[in-house]
């Protein structure tokens, strides 16, 4: 009670809903489109015969407010230059990159309040990257910092995917209580802090091994319930959950949600992208809603045929998912601290560039 108290305290002090900036940006939805301020996202815009307005382009960034609290693991996390690791550096640069990939048409980031591996994909996650103490509450170290990304990306126009929860982490929550804690403490904040360019994402991958049945696909619907019975002023938060690669909704998901996240993590034909949209129109209790792809770590943008194009071409929303590979440069990987932000390797600057090109965006 104590925690819950001082982050309401400190998020309406650091982010009083009457700030000139608060709900700058507001995200809604159409159908299957997204707008933004009453307008369609990308408006006009086609590209080789697909439409795409309406879309969400995006990349996963979700360690914009990394920090671990593991003293035995985050010395791995050091940055070169000063030997250690510095969450409120990381958190600055990553504000200071974000116009950069706006003016390439990025509309979209995901963060998640528990992360996502440092390292791409692990066997094992002994570091602490969570934003919630064990019963529940946020941390308010992490709350500040996601603050800072928010009311960035409102400033900026752009929207973001927030995740509660993420099955490399949600161990640390004691308690099924802990996770509902967890959920109506964060949807309040959300909400008592007056942003609108949000998306909820209940948690990454619902497929994933996680230690608490509720947030496991047969009763995540819970959950996505839970956090639209929540309103501020008669606004309420739009919600759903993402799958694993390949993954396709199930049905208590696609009629609780307002939107549909999916993976192409691990789907190598792009023609299996088309086909996961097809399967998850066809789902029963599919009521026209967008669908996004949120996480996928292909790349090929110099073919005809990639897993990018593919979903575009089925009117889906897509993201990036760029980790640093084994032996590669600290200028890879949006995944890996220490992270450079930048548009610093010729895998991001590919990305990018497809990007621009897609939506018809004015690089800098």
């Amino acid at each position: 009670m104590k925690h819950t108290l001082f982050i309401t305290f400190f998020a309406l002090w650091l982010h009083p809903p009457w700030a000139a900036g608060a709900g700058k940006t507001i995200l809604s939805i159409s159908g299957e489109d997204f707008h933004i301020n009453g307008i369609p996202t990308y408006a006009g815009r086609q590209w080789k015969g697909h439409r795409i307005e309406g879309l969400l382009l995006n990349s996963r960034m979700v360690q914009a407010t990394f920090d671990d609290l593991n003293q035995e693991t985050s010395p791995r996390w050091a940055y070169p230059d000063t030997k250690k690791w510095d969450a409120e550096r990381n958190v600055s640069e990553f504000i200071a990159a974000m116009p950069k990939w706006k003016a390439h048409g990025l509309l979209a980031v995901s963060l998640n309040f528990q992360g996502g591996s440092p390292e791409g994909y692990s066997a094992g996650q002994p570091w602490i990257t969570g934003a919630y103490y064990s019963d529940g509450s946020l941390r308010p170290d992490f709350a500040a910092r996601m603050i800072q990304v928010l009311d960035a990306a409102d400033n900026l126009g752009m929207a973001v995917i927030l995740g509660y929860f993420y099955f490399g982490q949600d161990q640390h929550l004691k308690d099924e209580a802990a996770v509902l804690r967890a959920t109506d403490k964060t949807t309040r904040w959300l909400l008592d802090g007056g942003w609108r360019n949000v998306l909820v994402e209940i948690n990454n991958e619902t497929n994933g091994p996680y230690d608490h049945a509720i947030l496991k696909p047969k009763r995540v619907n819970e959950l996505i319930e839970r956090v639209k019975k929540q309103e501020v002023d008669g606004h309420r938060l739009l919600v759903g959950t993402s799958y694993g690669g390949g993954i396709i909704p199930e049905e208590n998901v696609v009629k609780a949600s307002d939107f549909l996240l999916i993976h192409g993590n691990s789907v190598e034909d792009p023609v299996r992208i088309t086909k996961m949209v097809e399967l998850t129109r066809a789902v029963p209790g599919y009521k026209p809603m967008p669908i996004l792809f949120n996480e996928d770590d292909h790349e090929n943008f110099d073919k005809a045929q990639n897993n990018f194009a593919s979903a575009v071409a089925a009117h889906a929303s897509w993201g990036w998912f760029d980790f640093r590979r084994k032996g590669e440069s600290l200028e890879q990987g949006y995944q890996s601290p220490p992270i450079n932000w930048e548009i610093s390797s010729q895998r991001k600057k590919a990305f990018f560039d497809y990007l621009s090109e897609i939506t018809d965006s004015k690089k800098p």
